[in-house]
């Protein structure tokens, strides 16, 4: 059934029903969202008690039943600290997520799991990437009693978090029987079946990540293309299945984009979040240079750190994305997932984003986006390995 389903997929199902410039007409009244929106990239901070619930709940010391009251207690608590933050679109924070891949893995059919498998990310950080076996498919829905529980807990906007194919696939020991680009195509399927039921839930922004769509590129130059043509395909796929009025987001990690920003393009994703704040916010220049036409979130501090950024630092960066990017076009967030960091110091962090992004919409009010073009804006670059990806540990 799966390989039949595969030869069935015709080219409109990889295309939005309409342009961007017509869907983010709808989004935009759909949402209400005031300019320079902020949000986060989804994963909030995994305290001892999390873990140890999940690993309670795995050894069965703890009660299905049990095990969802504490899971739902701590997304009630990353709605309520969100709204109390101003946070505009809000994240239900993956307290029931080990690991971004690991945890789709377990609920896709044709996937193995170690049980000591580990594979370095960074540091001391670690995963434990999946087999792929056989023909995938998503049995039953995933995410979606928790995006609607999170969703019936705000009035805000409330995003759908998932894992693209292209991620599922790179960060996975994969199946040598078929080409990779068939088993992408069977991931595309299984993540558009969860998007189409969020989309029937009510949730209205759903974010697919793809931190490692880089990361996949072959060796070879000369094959590039053609790897970038059914990762591009395998994720617009995955996301084509929405009504105009659903925002699509995506999300990728550090990474030198300007050699494939055709191919991000072309994902044709509603809105980008990438990690800009170590570069000072130059990977924008990139992005401007190619007239990226779709709404990007450029991230405004970096998450690797436990360091609390000011509300001059973080206003320091947007000032500086809106003289390379329209403002009517930018997203406020972090770099990344917030899953290794303690709450003090993402509350405090969230907080000043949200001031500097309150500040910068009083300026543009005052202004206009002129305001902001002749004003000097520092650009000191974090210290930080170029090209780290560890989004697979958050």
């Amino acid at each position: 059934q799966v390989r039949q389903r595969v030869a069935a997929v015709t080219p409109e199902m990889a295309d939005r029903r309409s342009p961007f410039a017509q869907r983010i007409a709808d989004q935009r009244a759909a949402l209400q969202l005031p300019p320079l929106p902020t949000t986060t990239i989804g994963s909030f901070p995994q305290t001892a008690e999390i873990r140890q619930t999940r690993a309670a709940f795995k050894r069965g010391d703890l009660g299905a039943l049990a095990y969802l009251q504490r899971i739902r207690a701590e997304i009630e608590d990353a709605v309520r600290r969100q709204e109390a933050l101003g946070l505009d679109v809000l994240v239900h924070g993956e307290a029931e997520r080990n690991d971004m891949v690991e945890y789709f893995g377990e609920q896709l059919c044709g996937y193995a799991f170690t049980e000591f498998g580990w594979v370095q990310s960074y540091g001391s950080r670690c995963v434990k990437p999946p087999l792929i076996y056989g023909d995938v498919y998503r049995p039953e829905p995933i995410t979606v009693d928790t995006a609607r529980y999170a969703q019936s807990l705000t009035d805000r906007p409330m995003k759908g978090m998932l894992t693209g194919p292209i991620t599922m696939l790179q960060w996975s020991f994969v199946r040598d029987d078929q080409p990779r680009a068939d088993t992408a195509l069977q991931l595309a399927l299984a993540i558009r079946d969860e998007v189409a039921d969020l989309e029937q839930a009510g949730i209205r922004v759903i974010q697919i990540d793809e931190p490692a769509l880089r990361e996949g590129l072959p060796l070879r130059r000369a094959d590039w293309d053609n790897y970038l043509q059914w990762a591009v395909r395998a994720f617009r796929i995955a996301a084509a299945v929405v009504r105009d009025d659903t925002q699509i987001h995506t999300h990728m990690c550090y990474a030198e984009f300007n050699d494939i920003l055709p191919a991000i393009a072309a994902l044709d994703a509603d809105v980008i979040t990438i990690e800009t704040s170590r570069s000072a916010m130059e990977l924008l220049d990139g992005f401007a240079a190619f007239d990226y036409p779709n709404e990007i979130g450029p991230g405004v501090y970096d998450i690797h750190s436990p360091r609390v950024p000011s509300v001059e630092a973080i206003g320091q960066l947007l000032t500086r994305a809106c003289q390379v990017i329209p403002p009517e076009r930018l997203w406020v967030n972090p770099d990344c997932g917030l899953k290794t960091r303690g709450w003090s110091e993402t509350e405090a962090a969230l907080r000043n984003m949200v001031a500097a992004a309150r500040q910068l919409r009083e300026r543009l009010a005052a202004e206009g986006p002129a305001g902001l073009r002749g004003q000097p804006v520092a650009r000191e670059r974090a210290a930080h390995p170029a090209g780290q990806c560890d989004c697979a540990a958050h």
